[in-house]
């Protein structure tokens, strides 16, 4: 239930930090080459999600949060920047989550 509350706060927190479509191009930087492994830091959720060994890293991990039905809201997020909204996404959970993505063989 806390996760629901969680992605609820987040959602908010999008909407209020939405931008102008002017400015979000504005912001946008040149499109630089995709990372060779997933991360916390640098991988949007819904990449992580749409990967099923990825995902079953974050379900081995994180299960409730993968399961939430709000997880959705968070796709274009990344769990570094969700971390702040779910304190069960401590420094230790996403360090590991970060060393068995990184077993992952690499996307091509």
């Amino acid at each position: 239930m806390r996760f629901v509350s969680t992605f609820a706060a987040l959602a908010l927190a999008m909407a209020a930090a939405a931008v102008s479509p002017a400015a979000a191009n504005a912001q946008q930087a040149p499109a630089a080459a995709a990372p060779a492994a997933y991360t916390t830091e640098n991988t949007e959720i819904g990449a992580l999600l749409d990967d099923p060994a990825a995902k079953a890293v974050l379900a081995k991990h994180i299960p409730n949060v993968v399961a939430n039905p709000g997880i959705d809201q968070a796709r274009s997020m990344t769990l570094k920047q969700v971390q702040q909204y779910s304190p069960d996404l401590t420094d230790e959970v996403l360090a590991k989550i970060d060393a068995d993505l990184a077993k992952l063989p690499a996307k091509k």
